[in-house]
Formats: C-alpha cells, sequence, structure tokens
C-alpha cells in the first residue's frame, strides 16, 4: 500500500498537478480581496453622497429700502374728445363731394350735396297749393261780406215796415248764409296752415339735400363718392366721421375688476403706443364707469383718460398699453414677493432603531421628506412670514405687508432691516 500512494505522488509530482492546484488557490484568495476593497470603497462613496444629498443649501435675497409704485394694466383705444357721424335724412343721388380726408372743416360749411331736382318740384307744389287756399280764404271773406250786406238790407226793411215786409223765415235763413260763410273762412285759414307747413317741410328737405358741417373739427372719414345712392329708411346713412379737437383725446381702456377698486378719478397714468414704442404719454382718469363690460367671460370697468395730444402725434384708433399709478409709498421697507411665498421643507428624522441593511440603504428610494411643505395660516391676510438663516438655523419672522408691485412687497411691521438676507428657495447640495 504504502509503495502505491508513493508512486501516485511520484505521478503527480512528474504532471505538475499540485502546484497548479495551489496556484489557483492562491489567485482566489486575492481576487476575495480585490472585491471586498472594491465593495468597500463603493459603499462609502455612496454613503457620503448619500448624506450630503440630505443636506440643504438656499437661495436668498436682500431686504431694502425704497420707493414703491403700485400700478394697474389695461388697454384700450384712443378716441376723440367729440366725434361726429353726418348722415343725411333725405334719399338721393350725390352731386358733389365738396371734402376729403384731413380736411379741416367749420360748422355750415358744405360737405357734400344731393340731386335736388325733385325736392325743388315738391317746394313748387306746395307753394302752389299755398297760393290756392289763400285765395279760397278771399273768396271766403267776399261771401261773408256778401251775406252780412243782405242781412243787414233784410234787417232794414222789416224795421221801416213794423215787422210786415219781411218774415222771420228770411231773416234766418240770411243769417244762417252768414254763418256758413264764416265757418268757411275759418276752414279756408285752416287750408292755409296746412298748406304753410307743408311748404316748410319741404323746403326743410330741400335744404337738407346740402349736407353741412355741425362742428369745427378735421374729416376722418368719408363714406360716398359722387353719384352714388344714399337710401335713408329708418336710420340715416353714415356720409362722414368729424373729429371736433384732435389735440385733446381719450383713451378709453377696460379695467379688470379685480383692480377697478383700486382705481379713482384724478389717479395719473401713462401709456404707450405701437407706433411709438420708445415712448410715454402722460394721462390723467376723468371718469371710471359703473357700466360692466363682459368679454370672453372676463368682466371689465370702461375707464376714461384724457390725453394732451398737442403735437397730433396720436391717432383716433390707435390701440394703447396704460399704466395706471393707484399708489406710491416713499421710503418703505420692501422684501421680494418670493420671500413671503417661502416655506422651507420638513426634514424626516434619522431613527436609531433603523435595522435595515446597508445593502437596502444604498438602494436608491422616492424621497418622501422634501414633499412635505407646511403651511402658515394666518386670521389676518396681511399677517405673512418670512424666513433666514440664522447661526445655521432657519429662523421665521411675522410681518405686515400693504401694497405691492408683483415684485416687491412694503413692510410696515417685523424685525426686518435693509440689506437682511431672506430665503427665496431651496436649493439640495450635490446637485
Amino acid at each position: 500500500m504504502k509503495s502505491k500512494i508513493d508512486r501516485e505522488s511520484d505521478i503527480g509530482k512528474t504532471l505538475g498537478i499540485d502546484q497548479a492546484t495551489g496556484h489557483r488557490k492562491h489567485q482566489k484568495r486575492w481576487l476575495i480581496v480585490a472585491f471586498l476593497a472594491i465593495a468597500g470603497v463603493t459603499t462609502a462613496v455612496v454613503w457620503k453622497r448619500t448624506e450630503k444629498s440630505n443636506s440643504m443649501q438656499y437661495q436668498t435675497e436682500k431686504a431694502q429700502r425704497g420707493d414703491l409704485t403700485v400700478t394697474v394694466t389695461a388697454t384700450g383705444n384712443l378716441e376723440p374728445t367729440n366725434q361726429v357721424e353726418v348722415g343725411s335724412e333725405q334719399s338721393g343721388i350725390i352731386e358733389t363731394v365738396e371734402v376729403d380726408y384731413n380736411d379741416h372743416v367749420k360748422i355750415g360749411q358744405v360737405l357734400a350735396k344731393l340731386d335736388t331736382s325733385k325736392l325743388e318740384a315738391e317746394v313748387l307744389q306746395s307753394r302752389a297749393a299755398l297760393a290756392s287756399v289763400r285765395a279760397k280764404v278771399l273768396q271766403t271773406e267776399a261771401t261773408i261780406k256778401e251775406t252780412r250786406n243782405a242781412l243787414s238790407r233784410l234787417e232794414e226793411v222789416r224795421k221801416l215796415s213794423n215787422n210786415k215786409a219781411v218774415s222771420q223765415h228770411d231773416l234766418d235763413a240770411a243769417q244762417a248764409a252768414l254763418d256758413r260763410a264764416l265757418a268757411d273762412k275759418a276752414g279756408a285759414k285752416a287750408t292755409v296752415n296746412q298748406a304753410q307747413a307743408a311748404l316748410e317741410a319741404n323746403e326743410t328737405d330741400l335744404s337738407k339735400a346740402v349736407i353741412r358741417s355741425p362742428i369745427n373739427g378735421i374729416v376722418l372719414t368719408r363714406n360716398v363718392e359722387p353719384g352714388q345712392t344714399v337710401a335713408a329708411s329708418l336710420q340715416a346713412p353714415v356720409l362722414f366721421t368729424l373729429a371736433e379737437d384732435l389735440t385733446q383725446m381719450e383713451l378709453h381702456v377696460g379695467v379688470d375688476e379685480a383692480d377697478v377698486g383700486q382705481v379713482k378719478e384724478g389717479h395719473e397714468a401713462h401709456f404707450t403706443v405701437d407706433a411709438y414704442p420708445d415712448r410715454n404719454f402722460p394721462a390723467r382718469i376723468t371718469q371710471v364707469r359703473f357700466g360692466s363690460q363682459t368679454v370672453d367671460g372676463v368682466v371689465t370697468y370702461e375707464t376714461v383718460l384724457n390725453v394732451d395730444n398737442s403735437d397730433l402725434s396720436l391717432r383716433p384708433g390707435m390701440t394703447a398699453t396704460a399704466e395706471i399709478t393707484v399708489k406710491k409709498v416713499r421710503n418703505a421697507i420692501l422684501v421680494p414677493n418670493a420671500a413671503l411665498r417661502f416655506t422651507p421643507p420638513i426634514k424626516e428624522k434619522n431613527d436609531p432603531s433603523d435595522s435595515r441593511s446597508l445593502v437596502s440603504k444604498l438602494l436608491r428610494r422616492r424621497p418622501r421628506s422634501w414633499s412635505k411643505r407646511r403651511k402658515d395660516t394666518t386670521a389676518n391676510n396681511k399677517q405673512q412670514r418670512v424666513w433666514m438663516l440664522r447661526d445655521g438655523q432657519l429662523v421665521s419672522i411675522t410681518v405686515t405687508t400693504e401694497a405691492t408691485d408683483g415684485s416687491m412687497t412694503e413692510v410696515t411691521r417685523g424685525d426686518v432691516k435693509p440689506g437682511m438676507a431672506l430665503l427665496v428657495d431651496t436649493l439640495r447640495a450635490g446637485r
């Protein structure tokens, strides 16, 4: 048996089997050691990054002292202070047009004329009718005179004959004839008045065939040409649009219902138009109308602003964007609106009894603590809270706010000083 074992050992040495097996075991031990070293380094790096990602950094902006201007923005169109649409009450064919666009006109100046042939004939006919009824009046007067004389003669004869020559029936007939003559005269006079009124109406129609300017101003639009037929029925057609004075204009804007409570008569404003984008035009509110207008579900209130247009650079119909100054605050403490909206996150507390394995801690999971936000509610809407860092700790400051321009807000009460760094946003470190 011993000789057999020695013989197998000699064969293994001859073939080199024992040396190969030992070499493989040595490599395996080194591989295990290298793997453990890499796993340890990776674990340390990941753990360090995880711990670092849980630390928070904050973006800050400083409180400041300065002036605050609260404005309300509204859009609208420019209009003349007095704009008149000139039409025609008469139907007919336009014979001449005396003015053109941008012409300056005066009160009573002829703008256009209609063909007056038919109207002149109607005037002549009315005059003839008036003359006829006036002749009728003269005829009735002659009849009255005749019947009155006949009645007088009968009365005289009856008196001289001691009531025997003329009967009472004849006297009554003569009196009735006189009364009829007087009635005919009254009817003729009424007919005269009727004919006179018809003549005056026709003469008025004839005068209206000449379109005249009712104001001193400028021609904005001309909607008629010579030879055009004008048909005036229930509504007079608009032939010309005149503006009285373009050196003084009005800006009509629609103020949103949320802002109309701040807008008052006398507030100053400035506006821009597309024609002069780099120029601000001053204006002043003269009227805030109570009537509302609803456009696309938005309720607005028409507000009128007075505009000085001495250089005639502005034109009717231009679209303007106005900023109405509703409040000015001087030398106030101002904080960014972002600081008033900021609320710090609530971090999840570390649980010392957490027995999760290292691998489970290294696995990524959905964060829960960063989605939780504190809600600060107060009874007074003007009481708000801002945050700052003091010795690395979050400190809240309760403040009383007033006016805001959309980016900065006035603070009237609270331990906020100019230059104080206030938190406005949260940044996660390592990103």
